[in-house]
């Protein structure tokens, strides 16, 4: 799967979206280097569209789901930043698991992890992430 640059559809703040299969960049630099290689980032984007195939191998299930757990934690924004993009399960599973690149080649029919991260609390979310050091910054929230 190569990877493109568009700047509309990956914002500043990001280095790389998935949509429908295609990874997007918002500079040539990230696009030559994953067309080049396995990395972590293109490990972190292979593993979303694992994910896209264990949610009914549909791209509108995943977003659907995406979306609701995104809904579901923003109001955690106002604590901190992205607070929401970072404990949407799948976000959790494709950092956790970003660095290992044999990941994927466990499962035949999808990344099933995210299943396990959803059943999680919000609080209990938030601390897996902080003791696997995924989420950057200082801590704001009130939660240990």
């Amino acid at each position: 799967m190569p990877a493109l640059v568009n700047t509309f559809l990956c914002r500043k703040g990001f280095s790389g979206i998935t949509l429908f299969g295609r990874i997007f960049t918002n500079e040539q630099g990230i696009a030559d280097h994953l067309n080049a290689r396995n990395s972590v980032m293109k490990n972190h984007e292979m593993i979303h569209l694992r994910q896209a195939q264990n949610t009914a191998n549909n791209w509108l299930c995943f977003y659907a789901l995406y979306g609701y757990y995104w809904l579901k934690g923003a109001c955690l924004n106002r604590k901190r930043k992205n607070l929401a993009y970072y404990l949407n399960p799948f976000e959790m599973e494709a950092y956790i698991h970003e660095g290992n690149l044999r990941y994927l080649e466990q499962f035949e029919k999808g990344a099933p992890g995210w299943r396990e991260y959803r059943r999680m609390s919000i609080p209990e979310r938030y601390r897996l992430m902080m003791k696997k050091g995924k989420i950057p910054g200082p801590s704001k929230s009130g939660w240990r």
